[in-house]
């Protein structure tokens, strides 16, 4: 016999039996629950005066009995119903009612968050019969008033309303609604969502951000949900009416995937994801997902995966015991690792690994780093905010093709390059990973290999992309992770891309402001000024050998060698 869900505490055991015995009742697939059934579950609810629910499924089957309270139900977990994103749960929730009142804002909230086939409550008279039977379904169209619709109350002999073909016609409407939104079905379709505290200019930058994010990783952003409050919820970072308004959303407009632009914790994930059947990922695991699809180096590679596991490390969790397995062998007897216990081992012991072939890659970096400087060769690093022209600039200064995109993150691997001043003085020129507002501290830790070459360089050229309304506060962003690195002592050079997007006016009175060179990355005649005053920034810095650097055959060979890379 199955199980009973809910508050079965100090129930008789006759009353135990009669619940457990629900499960032996079938419902035909054209009734919402036959008259019997509901004459059975009303009778009882009155007399142990808590309220029974019945989870039932297309074929007619109670696969869930539910005993509540007094004043409602708690639906427990139903992992192995998954609606998929077109369709609903496959399951029609009806309990009792002993107040007499209607659906409750709890009711139509969880017919909502887990998309069910139907809610339904039943009141009960005063001699425990059944009374009126309330029913509500999901509205596939979006609706000014309300996002489901509730139908006319029933009467205990009206429970045939032709239930199955109601459903099947309300998927048919929301398959036909997705298929507006099905341009790719290859391609993952998102709701992006901001929970904050802040003032609504800035969330909404933010919520831009994570649009270009979501359009670099390829994933087709379908709308957006603006949430201000006074203070984070702590379970679902939303209320939970907002909840059901997402979910509602999602079901709507055929998402596939909720994309929140803040970092979610372990619990956090698992709160939501148990209320919507929706893959949930924040802006973190967003960020870690274009990385991986960027990365094109072993060095690279590595780095990825090593963020992306101590990503997941806190977050690896399982709801089903039956995946406890014994490990054999020595120091595998007695009560053995569950299958979580063993993926965490696994999971720690490859960034173990990783951490070992980075480390290797760092040595590596500082053999070349000391090549340099033994060959007497100033470095320049460009920085700056992700896609604000740092590839181009490196492209058109050194004449190179390195690939470079408008969009967020295109080239994430380091570049460097051979550049040759008009008074012959030689230098190396690298091309950084794009930085990004709170970028995310396991990427920052994993990119270290990458970062320490920021260590070496004589000069920072900071690429500032001026034709963006937020250029302020990315000029804030990239000095933060300069100062959190503890970078801010090197020389910089503030480069105001882009000039060629904004008026002449605007383009002098930053220049001024901001105490930077202004630029079109993309044309060569105008980085005069700036190959001017790199030139003397490096002079002044670095004062070089008397020997020019394109007269030692040495140095010529490695000039060569980069010039292949």
């Amino acid at each position: 016999m199955k199980r009973l869900f809910g508050n079965t505490g100090g129930l008789k055991a006759n009353y135990i039996r009669s619940l457990e015995n629900l499960y032996r009742r079938r419902v035909p697939p054209e009734f919402l629950v036959t008259f019997e059934i509901a004459r059975d579950i009303s009778r009882l609810s009155h007399e142990i005066r808590r309220q029974i629910g019945l989870l039932i499924n297309r074929l007619g089957k109670i696969v869930y009995v539910i005993v509540g309270d007094h004043q409602g139900i708690v639906i427990p977990h139903t992992g192995e119903y998954r609606a998929a994103p077109d369709r609903l749960k496959g399951l029609r929730c009806v309990h009792t009612h002993l107040n007499n009142e209607t659906l409750t804002r709890d009711d139509l909230t969880d017919l909502a968050l887990l998309r069910l086939d139907c809610m339904a409550a039943m009141t009960i008279t005063q001699l425990g019969q059944p009374h009126r039977i309330h029913v509500a379904h999901i509205l596939p169209q979006r609706s000014t008033t309300a996002p489901y619709q509730v139908l006319p109350p029933l009467y205990p002999n009206q429970l045939n309303i032709g239930c199955l073909e109601l459903v099947q016609a309300l998927e048919t409407e929301l398959a036909q609604l997705r298929s507006l939104y099905d341009a790719d079905a290859t391609k993952e379709r998102t709701l992006l969502v901001n929970v904050t505290t802040a003032l609504q200019r800035v969330a909404m930058a933010s919520l831009a951000e994570l649009e270009e994010l979501a359009l670099s990783s390829g994933i087709e952003v379908i709308g957006t949900l603006l949430q201000q409050r006074k203070s984070i919820d702590t379970k679902f970072i939303m209320g939970r009416g907002k909840l059901k308004d997402l979910t509602i959303m999602a079901l709507q407009k055929g998402a596939t995937l909720i994309i929140f632009d803040q970092e979610l914790n372990p619990s956090q994930i698992r709160s939501i994801t148990d209320q919507v059947d929706l893959k949930v990922i924040d802006r973190t695991q967003l960020i870690l997902d274009i990385f991986a699809q960027r990365a094109q180096t072993r060095a690279g590679k590595l780095q990825v995966e090593l963020a992306q596991l101590k990503y997941l490390l806190p977050r690896l969790i399982t709801k089903n015991t039956a995946m406890s397995r014994l490990t054999g062998g020595i120091g595998g007897r007695g009560p053995g690792e569950t299958k979580l216990e063993i993926n965490r081992r696994r999971v720690r012991d490859r960034i173990t690994r990783l951490e070992k072939s980075l480390s290797l890659v760092v040595k590596q970096r500082r053999q070349q780093k000391a090549k340099r400087s033994k060959r007497d060769l100033p470095v320049i690093s460009i920085i700056g905010y992700t896609n604000a022209g740092k590839s181009t600039l490196l492209n058109t200064l050194t004449k190179s093709n390195v690939l470079a995109e408008s969009r967020l993150f295109a080239t994430l691997d380091p570049s460097s390059r051979r550049l040759k001043f008009p008074r012959d003085t030689a230098v190396i020129i690298t091309d950084t990973v794009g930085f990004i507002k709170d970028l995310p501290k396991d990427l920052r830790t994993a990119f270290r290999a990458t970062l320490e070459e920021l260590e070496s360089a004589d000069l920072l050229l900071h690429v500032i992309d001026i034709s963006n309304l937020r250029f302020e506060d990315q000029i804030e962003s990239v000095e933060q992770i300069l100062a959190d690195l503890k970078l801010d002592h090197i020389p910089l050079l503030r480069v105001l891309n882009k000039r060629d997007l904004v008026d002449q006016e605007t383009v002098a009175i930053l220049s001024k402001s901001l105490d930077g060179i202004p630029i079109a990355a993309n044309s060569g005649s105008t980085l005069t000024g700036l190959i001017e005053k790199m030139e003397a920034v490096i002079n002044k810095v670095t004062p070089r050998s008397s020997v020019p650097f394109w007269e030692d055959s040495k140095s010529l060979r490695f000039n060569t060698h980069l010039s292949k890379k």
